[in-house]
């Protein structure tokens, strides 16, 4: 039987993981191939014993929703970093126009917020091409996504990580050199990533402290 949100990927895991303790700052990642990849290309969660990674490669929206009790609500962190929309432009599960990719999105973090979660929004990642899908033109739709989720985080007080403009070049695509294949980040990539979504999540905490 097709497993199609993936809940197996992470259920052992899941399982298995410990309550956090009563202090814990325990935050889980949630996103596709660009978060499922962070563990394995830089040492930023290798170094964050308290951050979870739940990322799917492959993964869009409505399959993330699906699983965002299990791989997030369940895991009871204090912070959920939602970094997702890329495989619905490239039409990984089908057509995807902004409005379906953000209300996802808005149901996750309405999800989240039920039960005390605190949200971290990202932009997508720049793209100028899909190499799994040529056919389509991502750059401006993912500008378009990116300028909806900015303005939502702004207008509902949710922190929210632009790692778009940091990584972008003058073609609207990744930066090359950081990136091998213009889709997926390489070390240096993540080694930008990195320090941006760990201000995020430290403001959190800190304002949560006081």
């Amino acid at each position: 039987m097709q497993d199609w949100p993936y809940l197996s990927k992470y259920q052992q895991e899941n399982a298995s993981l410990p309550l956090p303790i009563s202090d814990e700052n325990r935050v889980v990642f949630l996103g596709d191939s660009i978060t499922e990849f962070w563990s394995t290309k830089h040492a930023y969660f290798s170094k964050n014993k308290s951050y979870i990674n739940r990322g799917i490669s492959g993964q869009t929206t409505p399959q993330m929703l699906v699983r965002f009790r299990a791989d997030v609500v369940a895991l009871n962190p204090k912070i959920v970093v939602i970094l997702a929309g890329g495989n619905d432009i490239a039409g990984n599960t089908g057509p995807a126009t902004t409005e379906m990719i953000t209300n996802n999105i808005y149901s996750m973090v309405e999800l989240a917020q039920v039960h005390q979660i605190k949200v971290i929004l990202c932009s997508v990642l720049p793209a100028n091409f899909f190499y799994w899908n040529p056919k389509e033109k991502p750059a401006d739709q993912i500008i378009a996504l990116n300028a909806v989720l900015k303005e939502y985080a702004l207008a509902h007080r949710i922190s929210f990580v632009d790692y778009y403009s940091e990584m972008a070049d003058e073609q609207k695509g990744l930066q090359k050199q950081l990136s091998e294949d213009g889709v997926h980040p390489n070390s240096a990539g993540y080694e930008i990533m990195s320090p941006l979504i760990e201000k995020a999540i430290q403001e959190i905490i800190n304002r949560t402290v006081c």
